[in-house]
């Protein structure tokens, strides 16, 4: 695992208790999704809102499924070379001014090519055997990281 930052709060803004919005997701070709479904299911049952996409997206595809469905966190699986796609996601969501949107890295990303993923603003990498209890936590911390950052940039109007 990966950590970028030592952000450590969990509260959204305006100190309310509404649920995380995270879009779980697969951008290539590897259809391999078992541990996108319990990365899911992990949030869900923590009380968030999982939007879930099938394998096989597209950059385009997610960058506007991000911005309908209002997302804080971006969670990226990857078990075969997909990772090195991340970078261009993290492109297209600055052009698309969703600059406030935390992605995570969950999956096989070999650990010379994880400074790549961080250099391009991936917020976490969790590699396998990571708990639920952590991936939890790092979803809650960057996503009230992005709502945060959301609000100062005059968000949730």
């Amino acid at each position: 695992m990966t950590d970028t930052s030592t952000a450590t709060t969990t509260d959204s803004p305006g100190g309310t208790d509404q649920p995380l919005r995270v879009l779980v997701t697969k951008i290539g070709l590897d259809g391999h999704d078992r541990g996108s479904r319990l990365v899911a299911a992990f949030l869900r049952d923590a009380g968030h809102e999982v939007i879930y996409t099938p394998p096989w997206q597209q950059v385009p595809d997610v960058v506007t499924l991000a911005t309908q469905e209002d997302v804080d966190v971006i969670g990226i699986s990857s078990l075969a070379t997909d990772h090195l796609i991340v970078p261009d996601l993290m492109a297209a969501l600055r052009e698309a001014g969703l600059n406030h949107v935390a992605v995570v890295v969950g999956g096989i990303v070999p650990a010379q090519e994880a400074p790549l993923l961080v250099d391009a603003g991936v917020r976490q990498i969790f590699g396998p055997g990571s708990s639920r209890e952590e991936i939890v936590a790092a979803v809650e911390r960057w996503g009230a990281e992005a709502r945060t950052t959301k609000l100062a940039q005059g968000g949730f109007t």
